[in-house]
């Protein structure tokens, strides 16, 4: 959801202010932010297979296309590069829809048309492999539910619709984050709601996957964080002023954290004292810190580098300079 938002926002916002999307400058930014960083733990975990968790690789062309998760077989190794595969997926659609949200004269209206029929593509391939693959033995779940790309991909849409709506319905936008604390109370709502819909509805024993979980429930979580995405850009609400220490350093690292925080806690509960319990708190802040320092690693001596790299090469997603007056007087865009 927040790369919907983060993403859609850098695009739409130029899209608004009439300049010309380049596919080559989003492209090369979008690689040099994501790839250096994966390439290095995809080398590790080909390279030290054994150090690395032991587990079953698949092959190495299904992670280099970004396609690891279709069918993906739970458990095996660097098995959560799967939302990372959705992540390029992603990439590689968004900016092609939004070429054509601008060839077609930049129609709001089909815009949210487009966004109402993905979700409803979103929904329906749940229902239809809930049918299929939901109930016990519930085999196949995982692999078309929970890592399917077009089971998941429907997450991204609140996200794009809040930067639709910041970007082409600025009016609605004021009125909207005005009253930032409704929607800051909508999506602790929803997300309180669903949190108990997935933890008591979303595998029952003798039974298999909830229909409702399933379903609605990975659309309804999005939604919610949608919401609250929402109300912190909202002036007015709580969420807006509230400030966490440490939470941007955190921030920056995440991406890098994401890919090795896996492979560390393996390792760790391996080498660690077998008299160390892997719930105990020393065992919880041992990992954990470990985590956060390898995450911290891999950010400056890989990330941080190819970032400068990036800021010469293609500095923006646009080609051309302002061509029209923007329909909205909104802040700068997020950039990610």
């Amino acid at each position: 959801m927040l790369s919907g938002y983060l993403i859609g926002e850098q695009i739409l916002a130029g899209i608004a202010q009439g300049r010309r999307l380049s596919l080559s400058a989003f492209y090369k930014r979008r690689f040099l932010r994501t790839l250096p960083n994966y390439y290095i733990v995809l080398a590790l975990y080909f390279l030290f297979p054994n150090l690395m968790g032991g587990r079953e690789l698949p092959p190495l062309w299904r992670f280099l296309t970004f396609t690891q998760n279709i069918l993906l077989k739970p458990g095996t190794a660097f098995s959560h590069a799967w939302s990372l595969c959705i992540e390029e997926q992603f990439y590689l659609l968004l900016p092609l829809l939004c070429l054509a949200f601008v060839a077609v004269g930049r129609s709001r209206l089909g815009a949210w048309i487009i966004l109402a029929l993905l979700l409803a593509i979103g929904i329906a391939a749940r229902w239809y492999y809930w049918l299929h693959y939901g109930l016990e033995p519930a085999n196949g779940y995982y692999s078309r539910v929970y890592f399917g790309s077009i089971s998941r991909f429907d997450e991204f849409l609140p996200g794009i619709a809040i930067a639709l709506l910041r970007n082409f319905h600025p009016a609605t936008w004021n009125r909207i984050t005005a009253h930032g604390n409704w929607p800051l109370a909508l999506g602790m709502a929803v997300t309180a709601g669903v949190g108990a819909l997935f933890l008591k509805g979303y595998y029952i024993e003798g039974y298999g996957y909830g229909f409702t979980a399933t379903v609605f429930g990975y659309s309804l979580i999005a939604w919610a964080f949608g919401m609250l995405v929402l109300a912190a850009l909202s002036p007015g609400s709580l969420l807006h002023r509230l400030r966490i220490p440490g939470a941007t350093p955190l921030a920056l690292w995440s991406y890098a954290l994401y890919l090795v925080h896996k492979p560390i806690a393996m390792i760790l509960r391996r080498e660690l004292p077998a008299d160390w319990d892997s719930n105990s708190p020393r065992t919880v802040i041992v990992m954990f810190a470990t985590c956060l320092l390898g995450g911290w690693l891999l950010y400056r001596l890989v990330e941080t580098p190819f970032m400068r790299l990036r800021k010469k090469i293609a500095p923006s997603n646009f080609a051309t300079a302002i061509s029209r007056p923007a329909p909205t007087s909104d802040p700068a865009p997020v950039h990610s």
